[in-house]
């Protein structure tokens, strides 16, 4: 590679500083919201809190849907910066922007720096990827180390020998399989790697003896799994515990191999991928018509980078299309190569047709009339609509300038169409895109933070108690427990929510002054007076109620509930 120029150099710290203001937009700014933020920073509040680091917790229960390496890089976040609303968030920030450097220096690598820089930028700027990296999920980061063994692999499959780089892959995939299981994936890059080595003209592929130390990626992955599985199983060994025993069970067997062949949740036809690359992939897929045909010289041509990087983007989807539950984030891990293999085409495509650069601006415009239009009316021309869209979702009236914020997004959207028109595609989708996410960080998101987070309703529960009452949480949510801000006590949360019912009531009757028990509309029983009990608000599209022991039917008290009374039930499922 020759030494970057002083160009090449300024290009890369722009497009850092960009990422970081893209991606960092807002942090500090909110609370975890629903469905897996609360969760997972509760987990890690917990550790910090009760120094067990080893098994995470949600409240009183173990916590066996997912391994804790996520859940302890936000505690260690957290006892950096001293600050939660910025702690929960960290990891995912830190993990994308390593992505993103690793999917530039790979592109410059395997090509050159202009095509590092351009695989990086359509990694950063679709929307999938932008969207997940805002939030405090295990996606970002199982991605990064996704990423990381690919790009260990790669740099001795394609541009070796390098043993060292082979054995950090190895690493790197066992890490990703004790963030979220599906690390192993990292290691798809091998099947089409050995085909294209045996094909008789290729190019980019490199042929060399190892020996034994080909084995130092496998060894290493089952390492850095040990790192965490030992540990664990002395400790559950240690413990002479049921609960311990089902957590072992749990997260080695029903989260990965139970959950891969019978998927309970999240089922989706077979084609539903296509559908997540063509929304959620944009602006890269985009490009995909115009990338077939150079895609099929490059290996028509034997060229080893295409085929191992497209190779291993269509072995993902194939992987993750074979079971029934199906997620948009399963196949992210697969991004950053298949922006990779378009990277070096792009600025070709972009200069020879004119068709993706009208898309392109037609992409923006539309983002940014939608905006607009939305905000004007919602705010101006009947913001009676706009109200009943807030109250819907439960939205206090405080929350009414988010469509300030969208109609002025919308407005710097149109301006950057007028001005840089279909001529700067990429600069017209840099500067959209970046507005878009800017006014969802710094306005939208904090406008909606009271009731997304669950803090306003929170605060009212904490003035109704005042100083001295005790709180405790009935069929609750993670939100719930996380933003209280007074110790609070509660009863399981997998387990049947009228067994948490009975428990709860027994232990109010011991401090009836005290003691407040708060639960959802839906597990309102019959044992609870409703005359009695107060309506505390509502959060998440869901009813809150409030009540002392006052409110419990004299037939229920200490905790006998009538097996006549038969209230619903309420869902408490990991979303995955």
């Amino acid at each position: 590679m020759n030494a970057a120029t002083a160009a090449e150099r300024r290009s890369f710290w722009l497009f850092a500083l960009l990422a970081v203001c893209v991606l960092g937009a807002g942090i500090g700014l909110r609370d975890p919201w629903p469905a897996d933020e609360p969760r997972f920073a509760l987990a890690a509040r917990q550790m910090v809190q009760g120094g067990d680091w080893l098994f995470p917790h949600r409240g009183s229960e173990l916590y066996a849907d997912k391994p804790p390496l996520f859940m302890n890089l936000q505690a260690a976040a957290f006892e950096l910066v001293r600050n939660w609303r910025i702690a929960f968030l960290l990891p995912s920030l830190l993990a994308a922007l390593g992505t993103l450097v690793l999917v530039y220096d790979l592109g410059r690598r395997l090509w050159d720096r202009r095509s590092g820089l351009t695989a990086a930028w359509l990694t950063l700027f679709a929307i999938g990827f932008t969207f997940q990296a805002r939030r405090a999920q295990i996606d970002p980061t199982v991605v990064f180390f996704i990423t990381l063994a690919n790009y260990g692999l790669l740099r001795h499959l394609l541009c070796g020998p390098d043993w060292r780089q082979w054995a950090l892959g190895g690493f790197a995939a066992g890490l990703g399989v004790i963030t979220k299981g599906v690390g192993v994936i990292a290691f798809l890059c091998l099947p089409p790697w050995l085909w294209i080595r045996r094909q008789p003209a290729t190019h980019g592929v490199q042929r060399f003896a190892g020996g034994g130390r080909w084995l130092l990626a496998p060894a290493l992955c089952v390492l850095a799994v040990a790192l965490w599985l030992v540990p664990m199983l002395l400790a559950v060994r240690a413990q002479h515990d049921p609960a311990y025993a089902a957590y072992a069970d749990n997260i080695l067997l029903r989260q990965t191999a139970q959950r891969y062949l019978d998927a309970w949740h999240h089922q989706q036809p077979a084609w539903y991928y296509f559908e997540v690359i063509a929304l959620q992939w944009l602006p890269l897929s985009l490009f995909l018509p115009w990338l077939v045909r150079p895609w099929w010289r490059a290996l028509r041509a034997g060229d080893a980078r295409h085929a191992v990087l497209l190779g291993f983007v269509a072995l993902v989807l194939v992987f993750f299309s074979l079971t029934a539950g199906k997620r948009e984030v399963y196949i992210l891990p697969a991004l950053p190569m298949l922006a990779l293999a378009a990277a070096p085409h792009v600025p070709k495509i972009l200069g020879t047709t004119q068709w993706p650069a009208r898309w392109l601006w037609a992409l923006c415009l539309l983002l940014a009339l939608a905006a607009l239009g939305i905000g004007v009316y919602a705010d101006w021309i009947r913001p009676a609509w706009g109200m009943r869209q807030l109250a819907a979702h439960a939205f206090d009236a405080g929350a009414a300038q988010v469509w300030i914020w969208l109609a002025a997004f919308g407005a710097a959207g149109i301006l950057a169409c007028a001005l840089l028109g279909p001529a700067r595609p990429l600069r017209l989708c840099t500067v959209t895109l970046t507005a878009l996410w800017a006014c969802l960080g710094f306005g939208v998101q904090p406008a909606l933070n009271d009731a997304s987070s669950a803090r306003g309703l929170m605060r009212a529960v904490g003035a109704r108690l005042g100083a001295q009452g005790e709180l405790g949480l009935v069929a609750w949510k993670e939100q719930n427990l996380l933003m209280a801000g007074r110790p609070a006590t509660d009863f399981g949360f997998s387990k049947p929510w009228r067994e948490q019912l009975s428990a709860a009531i027994a232990w109010q009757a011991a401090a009836p002054a005290q003691r407040w028990l708060l639960l959802p509309e839906t597990a309102l029983d019959p044992c609870v007076r409703r005359g009695r009990a107060l309506d505390i608000g509502e959060s998440n599209r869901i009813d809150w109620w409030l009540f002392r022991a006052d409110a419990v039917d004299p037939a229920c008290r200490g905790g006998r509930l009538p097996e006549a009374s038969r209230p619903r039930v309420v869902a408490t499922g990991d979303g995955g």
